[in-house]
């Protein structure tokens, strides 16, 4: 048994404009099959797409605050003048530069138009075949505890694992690297973005909600209600839900 990672879950006041936002910084498309805007690869809807981590994005009334989400995205870019244009496209969107701290970096830190923060990359061979999204990335205190939480969680093979960082990607060398990096101190309100799983089909969701709970997951009320699926924090309180197959 195991899940999957399916898309990256944004809360935004308006999902249809970050929905439209997020589209063009990834060269897919937003669709609106319900209240949430998903974002994926064009040609129509799939979900779960077979290889990349789509962004579904639901409302909220509350705006975002000013500490810096723990989890976020690192887009990949295949030249300098690939990412100068990237980078050139989403300001014009409504992008803005972003300074956490990061001093002088190869890379451009910028937010989406409510403030969710996010990286576009330098070019990087280890990100050549990721997609658009070559990483979705998690601050955390403790990486190999992540690891040891999240290589067992999920389907993805654990790459690396250092006092610093841990890195997993799909077993089948696909799509977005899943990546937590050692960050003392970050701060711990709700959660902005997180991530969304799916167990494959076949496989029971209570069954997986509860071996995670085995694993050190703790159930999550954010006023979800009776919800069709399950939100619960790991072991250092990031959020994420455990979806139900449709």
């Amino acid at each position: 048994m195991a899940l999957r990672p399916v898309h990256v879950n944004i809360k935004a006041l308006d999902p249809p404009a970050i929905g439209r936002f997020w589209a063009e910084a990834l060269c897919w498309t937003a669709y609106s099959p319900g209240v949430t805007t998903y974002v994926g690869p064009g040609g129509g809807l799939v979900w779960p797409d077979p290889v990349a981590v789509g962004i579904d994005v639901v409302p909220v009334p509350e705006p975002k605050t000013a500490t810096k989400n723990r989890t976020h995205l690192d887009l990949a870019t295949t030249s300098a003048a690939h990412q100068a244009e990237l980078v050139a496209r989403l300001r014009a969107r409504g992008a803005t530069s972003v300074d956490v701290g990061q001093g002088e970096v190869p890379w451009k830190v910028l937010a989406d138009p409510e403030g969710n923060e996010f990286c576009v990359l330098e070019p990087r061979d280890v990100y050549r075949d990721t997609g658009p999204v070559a990483a979705v990335v998690v601050d955390c205190e403790d990486p190999r505890a992540m690891a040891r939480f999240w290589g067992e969680a999920v389907d993805w093979a654990v790459h690396e694992v250092t006092d610093d960082q841990a890195v997993l990607r799909s077993a089948g060398g696909v799509g977005p690297y899943l990546e937590f990096l050692r960050t003392p101190g970050a701060r711990t309100v709700p959660d902005r973005v997180h991530l969304d799983l799916l167990p494959y089909p076949g496989d029971d969701r209570a069954e997986e909600v509860a071996r995670l709970r085995a694993l050190g997951a703790t159930d999550l009320d954010v006023g979800q209600g009776d919800a069709p699926w399950t939100c619960l924090a790991d072991p250092e309180g990031h959020e994420f839900c455990v979806l139900a197959l449709s």
